[in-house]
């Protein structure tokens, strides 16, 4: 099963979207968008970015947890991973926001 992107509101009116993979895992989570097209720019951004290896940040969290940020050309953030219990598994992860993000169906849960 491929993977998607799941597009909701949260409970203060803003937008939001997770990638999750065939398997229904959460790989990644985007920002808060004060607009329904600002979300949906931010997963053509993530589309488009997912496949290029310098645009993951990895990062230790103040625990030891590895976790990864995708940025966009201009250096912002459009995505954030959950937290790994090793660097392997946070590289996996990755792998899996490359092969899922381009060709991610678009899961529209927002009352238009």
């Amino acid at each position: 099963m491929a993977g998607k992107f799941v597009l909701s509101t949260t409970a203060d009116g803003q937008y939001m979207f997770n990638l999750k993979a065939g398997n229904g895992e959460t790989i990644l989570t985007s920002e808060r968008y004060q607009s329904k097209d600002g979300a949906l720019n931010g997963i053509d951004s993530v589309r488009k970015n997912a496949p290029l290896d310098e645009r993951y940040e990895r990062r230790t969290a103040s625990n030891g947890d590895p976790y990864f940020v995708l940025k966009a050309a201009n250096h912002q953030e459009i995505g954030r991973s959950e937290m790994y219990s090793s660097p392997a598994a946070m590289e996996n992860g990755i792998a899996s926001v490359k092969r899922n993000a381009p060709e991610a169906v678009l899961d529209d849960q927002t009352a238009s």
